[in-house]
């Protein structure tokens, strides 16, 4: 079964990483952007971070320009607004392509793991989303692109994908999740 440890990334420096250094810890993977509707999620993250991280958690930050040109800046701008703006502490790495022929090779493997999760239809942010994504293709539900900033991948200690959420999703719902795979 292939897994995550397949792969390498760089990191915000521009140094290869290759997920091995990450076995057996539970990992949220996740694209984000700084000037979206769901940029204070970052928040949330950090907390979760905090909470988890010394039970052998790691959330890995991609800040990705591909959804409306939402993370604008260098690797270095956008990593002192998270670090000023939300305190995060968590890895944040190169921005990359997450959808397209262009992609990263890891987020090629994470869709292919897990395709569209679904909407949370109550988040606020909702209709809009799905209006605009209805219109730019009214079968946006069925590929497993990645549909906006902040979806989040989460990945057991044996580099599995197990679970998608997308940016709609609770983040009490994930913290659930991420409980069960520690005590795993």
């Amino acid at each position: 079964m292939r897994t995550v440890y397949e792969f390498s990334v760089k990191d915000r420096k521009g140094k290869e990483v290759s997920l091995r250094e990450y076995a057996n810890e539970v990992l949220l993977i996740v694209n984000t952007a700084t000037k979206c509707g769901f940029t204070p999620q970052y928040e949330e993250l950090e907390k979760l971070y905090e909470k988890y991280h010394s039970q052998g958690f790691e959330i890995l930050d991609f800040p990705c320009n591909q959804f409306g040109q939402q993370a604008p800046g260098t690797d270095e701008n956008i990593h002192q607004f998270c670090k000023l703006t939300y305190g995060t502490e968590f890895p944040q790495f190169k921005k990359l392509k997450v959808n397209g022929d262009d992609a990263a090779p890891l987020y090629k493997f994470l869709k292919e793991q897990k395709g569209f999760a679904g909407w949370d239809e109550s988040h606020p942010i909702y209709p809009v989303l799905d209006k605009m994504l209805s219109e730019a293709d009214p079968n946006y539900k069925e590929n497993p692109d990645i549909k906006w900033n902040f979806t989040k991948f989460l990945i057991n200690k044996k580099g599995q994908v197990v679970a998608r959420f997308e940016p709609t999703e609770k983040l009490s719902n994930i913290a659930k999740a991420i409980e069960e795979l520690l005590k795993a």
